[in-house]
Order: C-alpha cells, then sequence, then structure tokens
C-alpha cells in the first residue's frame, strides 16, 4: 500500500515522532553538542571513570532512553532531546575510542563514518523510499533515523577535530569556517536544492560547530600541549548556563508544542505499509 493510500495529512502529521525543523531545533542541538560532551567529560575525568567505562555507562543511558521514545506514539520534546543529547555522547565517544584506544588516524575514522552514513541512508531510501523527517512515522523508520544521527554525530567529532586540530586552524577559525558551510547549505536551500540533502548536510556540520564553540569558550586562554588557545571560560560555567537554556527552551517545546508537525505532504511519505503504523 503506498503513502497516498493512507488517508488524511492529519492522522500523518499526528504520528511523527521527530520535530519540525525550527530555529529552537538547531538552537538546541547546537547547544547540546557542547553539553554532552561535558557530561562525558566529567565521568571519564573528574569522576575517574576512564573511557572505556564512560562508554559503557553512556550506551547504557542511551539503550534506556531509546527504548522509552520507541514506546511513545507520538514526539514527546524532553524524550526526543535526552535521546539526541546522549547519542551525541555516543557518537563523540565512538570516534574518540577509535583514536585514542586504537590509534585510528581521524582521517581514517572520517573516511569510515562518511561510508557508514551513506550506507545507512542507501538502505533507508531503498527500504523506504524517502529519507524525509516527515516521513518518520513507524519503528523501522525511526530506528533508521537514530541510526543516521549516530553516524552523523560520529561524523561530525571526526571530521571537526581533523579539521580544527589537524589541519590546525584552531576552535575560532573552526567556528567561522563550519558557520560559513552552514551558511551556504541555507542559501543553497533557499536557492532549491533538495530540503531533505539540505538538513542532513546541515545536521552533520552543526556537531563541529558547537564543539569548536565550547571549546573557543573554555579552552585556556594560553594554549596547553600543543593546542589552541580560547576564552578561558569555566567549562562547567558554560554548560551550565547551556544546559540551563536546553532546559528551558524543552520545557517551552513540551508546553506550547511551537515544533509539533501538524501538516505532512503525503510526497514525503514514500511506499509505506498501513499496518506497520
Amino acid at each position: 500500500m503506498t503513502s497516498s493510500q493512507l488517508g488524511s495529512r492529519t492522522l500523518h502529521s499526528a504520528l511523527v515522532k521527530v520535530p519540525q525543523v525550527t530555529a529552537f531545533f538547531w538552537i538546541i542541538k547546537v547547544l547540546a553538542t557542547t553539553v554532552g560532551e561535558t557530561f562525558a567529560d566529567y565521568l571519564n575525568s573528574t569522576l575517574g571513570f576512564g573511557l572505556t567505562k564512560t562508554t559503557y555507562v553512556i550506551s547504557a543511558l542511551l539503550v534506556a532512553i531509546l527504548v522509552i521514545q520507541f514506546r511513545k506514539s507520538t514526539y514527546v520534546p524532553w524524550v526526543y532531546w535526552l535521546v539526541v543529547i546522549l547519542i551525541s555522547v555516543a557518537g563523540t565517544l565512538v570516534t574518540d575510542n577509535l583514536t585514542d584506544n586504537f590509534g585510528v588516524p581521524l582521517t581514517t575514522t572520517t573516511i569510515i563514518f562518511s561510508i557508514c552514513l551513506a550506507i545507512t541512508f542507501v538502505v533507508w531510501y531503498k527500504s523506504e523510499g524517502t529519507l524525509s523527517i516527515h516521513s518518520v512515522i513507524t519503528r523501522k523508520r525511526e530506528a533508521f533515523y537514530w541510526m543516521a544521527i549516530l553516524f552523523t554525530f560520529a561524523l561530525g567529532t571526526a571530521s571537526g577535530d581533523l579539521v580544527n586540530e589537524k589541519f590546525a586552524i584552531g576552535y575560532g577559525k573552526g567556528l567561522i569556517v563550519f558557520g560559513g558551510l552552514i551558511l551556504l547549505t541555507s542559501v543553497g536551500f533557499r536557492l532549491g536544492v533538495n530540503a531533505v540533502l539540505s538538513f542532513w548536510i546541515a545536521y552533520i556540520l552543526t556537531r563541529p560547530l558547537g564543539a569548536s564553540l565550547g571549546d573557543l569558550l573554555t579552552q585556556p586562554k594560553i594554549a596547553e600541549d600543543g593546542g589552541f588557545p580560547g576564552m578561558g571560560i569555566d567549562k562547567y560555567i558554560i554548560n551550565g548556563v547551556f544546559a540551563v537554556v536546553i532546559v528551558a527552551l524543552v520545557a517551552y517545546l513540551q508546553i506550547a508544542k511551537p515544533d509539533v508537525i501538524t501538516e505532512v505532504d503525503v510526497t514525503e511519505l514514500g511506499d509505506i505499509d498501513a499496518s506497520t503504523i
């Protein structure tokens, strides 16, 4: 059965498990990147868990909240964004484990995760006929969605570290580079570039953008161990502020629901069996 046979747009929009892409979406996404990294650092360094144990803890928390997310029948802001924060940390830890524990070069991890993401998109499209986030109305599509999100964070971490550190441009210039690429993506979308392609490109780029912003604000003014200088603001102050902003925005979304998808074009739904909904 095709999507055009399933019924009204209102029915489909009520089933979409992800938020509308608004300014709130991108702000929380960028801030969550920095907050997530700080939480991982807290477990890794401050509590002395180490990289491996931190990975186990984050993975367990991610699985638990994903179970809650999959059991929900509609988009629930606090659950969705908690998954995003935890999966951002998990994606970062995947890259860090490969680099720090196994000595895999950043160029190699960037290529690996690019391939993994491409394969995910190909399989997703061949299976469902669409990559639109508006089509995420079944558990199968949601599984593809979260798999893609995981690889975007892993890829964003690898490529961001590669550009900022290995290519030695520093955090400030990295912020400009990734911000500029996002701006170009936005301009391309306005000029007619495919909306789904534009979304996923921007989603990948916001990961290194957020990391560059966080590092620029928190790294010491005088570079240590061959690193790059930052503004020297205590990372717990910055991330405490970011966390408060995230909680406030998510609370607003939970109450006011400005990012709930209210209309879905059936052409975005691809081919879908009504029995899977």
